[in-house]
């Protein structure tokens, strides 16, 4: 266990410089950033169009409910 957590301080050490020559008034995502963002819009996208063909499926006009105009008639037999 030891030589892990000298292996580990070690990689740190050589890391710390890199990070401190980065400007710290700039930071920027990077290729991964964009990538990640890409792929992102490609899934939105998608998920549009598909729900845009799901929507065009739909049928608003409601049929009408033969147990609530029962209801309805034979309230207004009784009243």
């Amino acid at each position: 266990m030891p030589d892990m957590s000298a292996s580990v301080s070690l990689a740190v050490t050589h890391l710390v410089p890199l990070a401190k020559e980065v400007d710290q008034n700039k930071v920027t995502p990077g290729v991964l950033g964009f990538i990640v963002f890409a792929v992102m819009a490609l899934a939105v996208w998608g998920l549009m169009k598909s729900m845009s063909k799901h929507m065009n499926k739909v049928d608003f006009k409601e049929a009408p409910d033969a147990e609530a105009e029962q209801k309805a008639d034979s309230a207004a037999q009784r009243g």
